[in-house]
């Protein structure tokens, strides 16, 4: 059974930019959550691991407005949480300088992860995060692009992952982060983009990684929303506060959404702005003053823990 919650927040929001490129940024937050079960099967003699069954989603829609006050909508993020065989998890980030060509940027995305799911028991994809993204992107005809990474979990407790731009996924283990995807992009603040166009990038270009899992481990995938405002080490300590994944889902969506806000705080974004040389002007600096702020972005949050079969997460 799938128990599923979802909260519905709309807003008026002016939208700071920093350094962008093709990139119109806009404002939602949205949280969700799978849990991880482990499912033990003694006359095999092993230890299966998989995705089962419990999902909670907190959202925040954002209705945005352009420096213009052009209104535009925000929303562009889509996501996929699959049972099938070990599970699958999976989040795209629809490019939103399609809106400037009255492109909708959210249908792309949609539409991929729409794809993706159709396709995840597709016997050719053999259970391969870079030839599910592959397949996907040829079923999807939407205009757009989107960064996008997939994570199959399979029985074995091994985890593949395939990423394209800059969504991310971390593990925790212990209270330590043991792995973290790397973003892709081509210069600061323009990632990698799998595309309608043929200057895009394709499946090829993904990058893929595996970890072997472990009861116990938590998992953490976002788009950039999540990790240009909230930094891996209060990733690591959000999780240590909450045991329910459903409220660190919400908890980190929501740090995410109030750092994003505020223009004081000197975000992982905007640290990486500064060392790419973007700043304030030079009178500012000689004043003391440096570039802060948080990136008002979409917001998606996928969060799983691997726990013994017989462990329930959310009653």
């Amino acid at each position: 059974m799938v128990h599923s919650i979802i909260h519905w927040i709309q807003e008026f929001r002016f939208p700071r930019r920093i350094g962008c490129c093709l990139l119109l940024h806009l404002n939602s937050t949205r949280s969700s959550l799978v849990s991880f079960n482990v499912c033990k099967r003694d006359e095999m003699k092993r230890v299966d691991f998989f995705f089962k069954l419990l999902l909670g989603q907190s959202c925040h829609f954002v209705l945005a407005r352009t420096s213009f006050h052009t209104p535009v909508r925000g929303g562009e993020d889509a996501f996929l949480v699959s049972g099938y065989n070990g599970g699958v998890i999976a989040v795209a980030d629809g490019v939103s300088g399609w809106a400037e060509q009255n492109v909708d940027p959210s249908i792309f995305s949609r539409e991929l992860m729409a794809n993706a799911s159709y396709l995840v028991e597709d016997e050719e994809v053999n259970y391969d995060p870079q030839i599910l993204i592959q397949k996907a992107r040829a079923a999807t005809s939407s205009i757009g692009s989107a960064t996008v990474i997939v994570a199959m979990l399979e029985r074995n407790g091994i985890l593949k992952i395939a990423n394209i731009g800059d969504c991310g996924l971390r593990i925790i283990r212990k209270g330590q982060i043991i792995f973290s995807s790397s973003p892709q992009e081509h210069y600061f603040d323009c990632p990698f983009q799998l595309s309608s166009e043929a200057a895009g990038q394709t499946y090829l270009d993904a990058m893929v990684s595996s970890v072997e899992l472990m009861e116990g481990d938590t998992i953490v995938m976002g788009s950039d929303g999540l990790y240009d405002n909230v930094f891996d080490h209060e990733i690591v300590s959000t999780m240590d506060i909450f045991t329910d994944v459903a409220e660190a889902a919400k908890a980190l969506a929501d740090l995410a959404h109030i750092h994003s806000r505020d223009s004081n705080f000197d975000s992982p974004y905007s640290m990486e702005a500064r060392a790419k040389g973007i700043d304030v002007p030079l009178w500012k600096k000689i004043l003391g003053m440096k570039l802060t702020g948080g990136k008002l972005d979409d917001i998606t949050v996928i969060v799983g823990q691997v726990v013994s079969s017989g462990e329930t997460l959310i009653s």
